[in-house]
């Protein structure tokens, strides 16, 4: 057992608390839903950027590449000033939704290069002009550009021309749980030498002025180069810094006068510490050095090409020689035992660049833990709304949920909250590295403390009340079977807990949205937005209701997952097998009313186009297809799974009793795959799709000139570029169109575009049903891959081939560029930036390029699953059992 794994085995046990700390600061906490308490709910510039150095925060913290405590209540981070800017830079820049000409977006360059699940060691790089830092120029120009131009970029406005900028990097290492030693190196890419102030600072939350009684912490010079933080809770801690450097002190207060107009209760407030490096101002910083804020500062000037470094220890005990020769040595260590528990996880024979790719995906996956914390009763009651009464605050009805939680984040700067499905994606990927972690990112969101009573899980914090795909289950279920494969047993009790929280989940769903009781649900938002004819979280312009067959097949998709869950933990508590049959009954119901018996004009199957589509129902009981060929109507394909064998008796019991029920209702059983006639192995599929179907839908996923991109399955058929799809509502057109990078509809705002970009969730769902198809039909099931080439694959072949074709945007190619960063120059050329990989929200449909949220390593970490299950599985293990649990979640 490697020595990180060993910090885990340790972390479970409760043997040492070796997750303590880590990188659970927000990039972003301005501009957010918890911090606005404003009247009209206008987050962005309640609480602006401008503000974000002036203003304590209510809800959590955010730096530049920090760390704190799992409850944060105390702050480490790093300042930086380059002697010119107008601010000290504290934490990422970047627009907000109505600066930026396509919605909210980070204008900084930083980079999560390592990490180990418990952040024994971790590495940052952030990249820092020489010049004034261009916060004009970024919100003016790009205010100036309507959605049709491209983004302007921090590149873009010129500030690193000659490489005048500081790659900054911060390297943290655990000597123990509570000793965090942080080396800052400074290398100055540029031909002069430049100064750059660097003040590691350190700062307890503000927790006291919103609790009357609550304590107050405080920090103090208690030696030459050493802060001393003392906690109620946590106690003392120390920072220890160079001797003969100034420790500077403030307070972690609102600057009222400045934000607000109003006297401040103290002279000594949160941007003191800048005010005195940026302005000079001696008297913004408290002589009597003491505070709930504080800063050590260096002043270093670094030779052209040359580097310079900084160290600082952060510990909870007492240290002897804290910066002596041991730190270099706890440094270097811990650097390999990193090395060594990425390449236990590694494929053999996998390149150096691949490495590097799979190491990059998962360590920023890591890097995207933040501690989230929201009360909401607290926060209505503060925003003087009754709880019980009725009121148009968001998040209302959520009064009950109460976040306090370490989460891994979809992006910690442009969405630094939790998204239901993102989490569940975020879980699928961190099983790669930490399954105890995995499970209790699945697990958080199903508690009592954000569960809601109805049994609605939480969508995000803009609209709790939104409704997010149903991925939990699978979730959980790939999790366990990646458990099982790392310890040789399923997590019986992990199982069992979450399928009773699902079930009450399922029950909302079945209840709220399938209005008709016709087995057809309508969720609204479930991740498609931008793809459809009309916004579905509104009404709609015609009235009526619109049957989704991307809701429906998410449906049918949680069912089968259920029902393999039930199915397992029946081998356990016989009662389960009650509940598995009740999920196989959904299921049947499912299939049959998405494609009912005969030709009927207002089903979601088209029989004459071969594909599904969402059906509009008009208020006079009209009905139509709106024939848009999207993701919406491969879906469908992803509710595909197969069931291994279990003990003789068992599955008989189980499957005579679901035939029984089929007997009762034979038309439920019509058009899918059937149930009862074994595969390969003597596996069962249920499928949405019979075998003439999925013929037909693989012809078009896997058609070049729709949806098979380079760069794995668009979202949107490009079919759509030349032939759009129009619908007339009263004299206005409602039109979707193939663009295969960022959206020209201002639909849904911020960064969503789905029309036409590649992203990694539903590519993961569409390999995961074809391996399952796989595994149930075997090697004599063959198609075309791509149509027309009259190369014909088997469905685990079509799985690698689209798989090979999604890791490639991140491969350096034998032109040595990476797709992701499309035109790029400075990312494709220059050595300092060209090893540097970002993992973005979507990508481009034709070239790969990447777009929206630019460090999002949440789902798309799902690259590095990817890269490791086909490193370790071949063909023969998804026909032969055994191993293929481990790629059949």
């Amino acid at each position: 057992m490697d020595a990180e794994r060993e910090r885990l085995r340790q972390s479970a046990a409760a043997d040492a608390p070796w997750r303590r700390w880590g990188p659970y600061l927000s990039e972003r906490q301005w501009g957010t839903v918890r911090e606005d308490y404003s009247y009209t709910g206008d987050a962005w510039n309640y609480f602006p950027h401008d503000h974000a150095r002036s203003r304590a925060y209510r809800w959590g913290e955010d730096g530049l590449g920090g760390v704190s405590d799992d409850k944060q209540r105390l702050c480490l981070s790093m300042a930086l000033w380059n002697g010119r800017d107008p601010i000290l830079k504290e934490r990422p820049f970047g627009l907000t939704n109505g600066e930026g000409n396509h919605g909210e977006d980070v204008k900084e360059y930083y980079f999560y290069l390592d990490s180990t699940p418990t952040h024994s060691y971790m590495r940052y790089l952030y990249k820092y002009p020489q010049a004034p830092f261009p916060y004009e120029d970024l919100v003016a120009t790009s205010r100036a550009r309507d959605r049709h131009a491209f983004e302007y970029e921090l590149l873009d406005t010129g500030v690193f021309d000659g490489d005048r900028y500081f790659d900054v990097f911060f390297e943290y290492a655990k000597a123990a749980p509570d000793d965090l030693l942080v080396l800052v190196t400074v290398a100055n890419r540029g031909p002069d030498d430049a100064t750059l102030h660097v003040l590691p600072t350190l700062w307890f939350r503000n927790t006291w002025s919103w609790s009357h009684g609550s304590a107050k912490p405080s920090m103090r010079a208690s030696a030459p180069g050493v802060i001393q933080a003392d906690h109620q809770d946590l106690g003392t801690y120390r920072l220890h810094c160079s001797a003969d450097v100034p420790l500077l002190f403030t307070e972690n207060e609102t600057d009222n006068e400045r934000v607000f107009g109003t006297a401040n209760p103290t002279p000594y407030v949160k941007n003191g510490i800048g005010r005195h490096v940026v302005d000079g101002d001696d008297h913004a910083i408290n002589p009597a050095r003491t505070g709930t804020k504080a800063a050590a500062h260096y002043v270093l000037t670094v030779p052209a090409g040359g580097q310079a470094t900084v160290r600082v220890r952060l510990t909870g005990t007492d240290v002897q020689d804290p910066l002596g020769p041991g730190f270099d040595e706890v440094l270097a260590r811990r650097r390999a035992e990193s090395d060594d528990f990425y390449a236990g996880i590694t494929p053999e024979g996998a390149s150096q660049d691949d490495a590097r790719v799979l190491r990059q995906a998962l360590s920023g996956l890591l890097w995207s833990k933040q501690y989230y914390y929201f009360d909401v009763e607290t926060w209505l009651a503060e925003h003087g709304a009754d709880p019980w009464a009725p009121s148009r605050r968001r998040n209302q009805s959520w009064f009950d949920l109460n976040a306090d939680d370490v989460l891994v984040m979809p992006d910690k700067w442009e969405y630094p909250w939790f998204a239901a499905w993102d989490l569940a994606f975020h879980a699928v990927a961190l099983a790669m590295v930490d399954i105890d972690l995995a499970k209790h990112q699945v697990e958080v969101l199903l508690c009592d403390r954000h569960l809601h009573a109805n049994g609605q899980i939480p969508a995000y914090e803009w609209e709790f009340s939104d409704v997010n795909p149903p991925v939990h289950a699978w979730a959980a279920r790939f999790i366990n079977s990646m458990d099982r494969r790392l310890t040789g047993h399923s997590d019986l009790d992990f199982l069992e807990r979450v399928f009773q929280k699902l079930l009450v989940n399922f029950t909302w769903w079945v209840n709220r949205k399938d209005p008709d009781g016709r087995n057809v649900f309508q969720g609204g938002f479930l991740g498609l937005d931008n793809i459809g004819v009309f916004d579905r979280s509104a009404p709609l312009p015609t009235g009526g209701t619109l049957d989704q067959a991307d809701g429906t097949a998410w449906m049918a998709f949680y069912t089968q997952t259920m029902l393999q869950m039930a199915a397992e933990l029946s081998d356990r508590a016989p009662a389960y097998e009650d509940l598995a049959v009740k999920f196989a009954e959904h299921f049947l119901r499912i299939s049959a009313s998405i494609d009912r018996t005969g030709e009927v004009k207002d089903e979601m199957w088209d029989e004459a186009d071969g594909f599904f589509y969402d059906v509009l129902r008009l208020p006079n009981g009209d009905a139509t297809r709106l024939r848009v060929r999207s993701m919406v109507g491969l879906l469908p394909l992803c509710a595909s799974s197969v069931f291994v064998p279990r003990p003789e008796e068992q599955d008989a019991r189980l499957f005579n009793r679901i035939r029984a029920f089929a007997r009762r209702h034979p038309s439920v059983t019509e058009g899918m795959s059937a149930a009862d006639r074994p595969g390969v192995a003597n596996r069962r599929l249920l499928s949405l799709l019979d075998r003439r179907k999925l013929k037909r839908v693989l012809a078009q996923l896997l058609d070049e000139s729709e949806f098979l991109s380079p760069y794995g399955i668009r979202s949107l058929s490009r079919h759509h570029a030349g032939h759009p799809y129009a619908f007339w509502v009263d004299g206005r057109e409602y039109r979707v169109a193939y663009l295969p990078a960022e959206s020209d509809s201002g639909m849904f705002g911020g960064n969503s575009n789905w029309r036409g970009p590649v992203w990694f969730p539903v590519n993961a769902l569409i390999i995961r049903a074809l391996l399952h198809l796989y595994a149930y039909y075997g090697d004599d099931f063959t198609v075309e891959c791509p149509t027309g080439s009259g190369n014909r694959m088997t469905l685990y072949e079509v799985s690698r081939e689209i798989s090979d074709r999604l890791v490639r945007i991140f491969q350096r190619g034998q032109d040595g560029r990476r797709p992701v960063y499309g035109g790029q120059r400075k990312f494709q050329e220059d050595p300092h930036w060209r090893d540097l990989v970002s993992f973005y929200e979507y990508f481009h449909g034709d070239n790969g390029a990447g777009l929206g949220a630019s460090h999002q390593t949440g789902w798309t970490a799902t690259v590095a699953a990817l890269m490791i299950m086909n490193g370790r599985l071949t063909a023969a293990d998804f026909l032969t059992g055994g191993r293929s649990e481990e790629g059949l979640g």
